[in-house]
């Protein structure tokens, strides 16, 4: 725990990939991250990776369409990072490390819900948490050691928009409340994510488990949430509920990607699914590496005053 490791991140231009990079060259690894062949004019991306080269990283053109890339592309590394969204290309990716035989530790493509407690989850929500499933169970029969990372809430989607599915900027007028806003979530900042990911990789505490990213300090409830938010601005939200019911017929009413991410604000803030189990500290991120400074619901939300 604390060498240098060689680590490459696949999805490193994503939302959270771009933040797994710049945190595993913060800790000082030598960085791979992988790009697709046919990038074509996408200069947002173009401008990301070559930032990214200028701190040290090392492009790697590689394809999940071409398989040998892949194993020449995870040859080069002692931990892989996965932060792909279409869950079930990573069959592709567990077969050229089993092949290859050099990773040390895999961390898939996570980051939200721990899946294996998510059993009763409702359709067509559930397709997420049963394919990341599927995933692990390739993981754990090829023998590649593993940690899997449940970071729950992104603060980013959760707190931007109060708990309110849709919405990435607080109100200053008014807010839904879904339920009685009295289920507890967990938010967490997308770089502290990151943060305790990369300090996870190489640490035996943490071989072949599922750590938890649980701040103690932001295990909210929604009317928590937007009290904080309240509190910042000077004055109360005009408030109205939307009942258990009501939001099942919205949802209902949508397509299906949008029913997907529905069904997980459903989960979390009718059901209360994050906060309703203990995590033991040897597996809960902020007791593991205490020497990480998080950043508090209070910290995050005072951005948008």
């Amino acid at each position: 725990m604390g060498k240098a490791n060689k680590v490459l991140v696949i999805g490193g231009t994503g939302y959270l990939g771009k933040r797994l990079v710049q945190a595993s060259l913060n800790s000082g690894h030598d960085t791979y991250v992988m790009h697709r062949p046919e990038i074509g004019v996408d200069i947002e991306k173009i401008q990301l990776l070559l930032s990214f080269k200028m701190q040290g990283a090392h492009l790697v053109s590689a394809s999940f369409d071409d398989y040998q890339s892949l194993v020449d592309a995870v040859s080069l590394a002692d931990v892989v990072i996965c932060a792909i969204h279409q869950i079930l290309l990573q069959l592709k990716l567990v077969q050229a490390i089993k092949e290859a035989g050099n990773v040390k530790r895999f961390v898939p493509s996570e980051f939200g819900t721990d899946p294996a407690r998510m059993e009763e989850a409702m359709e067509p929500g559930r397709i997420t948490f049963d394919d990341k499933m599927v995933v692990r169970r390739a993981i754990e029969e090829a023998g590649i050691p593993f940690t899997y990372v449940a970071a729950n809430c992104f603060a980013g989607y959760f707190l931007g928009g109060l708990c309110q599915p849709g919405f990435i900027l607080p109100s200053r007028e008014r807010v839904t409340l879904l339920g009685d806003g009295n289920q507890k979530g967990i938010y967490v900042d997308e770089d502290d994510i990151a943060a305790y990911t990369l300090k996870a990789i190489d640490d035996p505490r943490t071989l072949n488990k599922t750590i938890y990213v649980k701040p103690p300090k932001n295990v909210l409830s929604q009317r928590e949430v937007v009290q904080i938010w309240e509190k910042y601005i000077g004055k109360e939200l005009q408030k109205t509920v939307l009942s258990e019911q009501e939001f099942l017929a919205v949802m209902k009413e949508q397509n299906y990607a949008e029913q997907v991410g529905l069904t997980h604000y459903y989960h979390v803030c009718y059901e209360g699914c994050l906060a309703s189990f203990e995590v033991d500290d040897d597996q809960e991120a902020t007791k593991l590496y205490p020497e990480v400074r998080y950043t508090t619901v209070e910290e995050y939300l005072k951005r948008y005053v």
